[in-house]
């Protein structure tokens, strides 16, 4: 595990404490927490397309074919 000095304005360093002790959690595991979010959230583009050059139109075409075509139960219409 690495250990980095963060410097924080005092408005945001104040918001992210009061936040994480709402959640029972401390400042390093909210901040930690909040890094992982943001990098999941940078490279979820790159990894979606990623999978999608592997995909295949005539593969997904027969699993389609594989569905059958019956009305969906009243619950499930939209």
């Amino acid at each position: 595990m690495s250990a980095i000095s963060v410097r924080l304005p005092d408005s945001l360093h104040t918001m992210a404490r009061e936040i994480a002790s709402e959640d029972h959690i401390s400042l390093n595991q909210f901040i930690a927490s909040a890094v992982a979010e943001k990098i999941s959230a940078l490279t979820t583009e790159t990894y979606l397309a990623q999978r999608a050059a592997k995909g295949s139109v005539d593969k997904f075409q027969a699993a389609l074919a594989k569905v059958p075509a019956v009305e969906p139960e009243e619950f499930d219409r939209l």
